[in-house]
């Protein structure tokens, strides 16, 4: 059997000037997406020392701010299941960074307290997260970032 040589690629188009993702970029919820990634990476390395992940961080903050919330009040703060706040729930009770008590008026819940491990940890790794997000940010004014986070609050959930 005869091969045939090999067709010659076909010559590609040169790119255009600018990022190859440019059209992509006029969408806010790309550049979002875009800015979530690297936060949520930088936040990531950050917490890992701390023995943190950002779910269970997030939920230690909102338990160590508010004792003896309930799972039920931890998932709508968070906006998850509550079946996937058990498991983050579990994670820093084993840790010992928070007590799970049962309420007294409703068999059925659980209030949460951080221990007093679980308010130190916290607030030492969010002292480096909030180093870590002002690093990130540094090209932006003070004025600029919190301009910022106001858009960001007003971006309308869906319903």
């Amino acid at each position: 059997m005869v091969r045939k040589p090999a067709k010659k690629p076909a010559k590609q188009a040169e790119p255009q000037a600018g990022p190859l993702d440019r059209h992509l970029r006029s969408y806010a919820g790309y550049n979002v997406k875009r800015a979530s990634n690297i936060m949520q990476q930088n936040a990531a390395r950050t917490l890992e020392p701390y023995g943190l992940r950002i779910t269970t961080f997030s939920a230690l903050c909102v338990i160590v701010d508010n004792p003896d919330v309930t799972q039920s009040q931890l998932a709508a703060a968070l906006n998850m299941e509550r079946s996937n706040t058990v498991l983050i729930i579990d994670a820093l009770e084993e840790a010992n960074l928070i007590g799970r008590f049962r309420v007294p008026t409703d068999r059925r819940s659980y209030a949460l307290r951080a221990t007093l491990a679980g308010m130190k940890r916290r607030d030492a790794a969010a002292r480096a997260l909030t180093k870590a997000e002002e690093e990130r940010l540094a090209h932006l004014s003070p004025e600029e970032r919190v301009h910022l986070m106001d858009l960001l609050g007003r971006i309308d959930p869906l319903d």
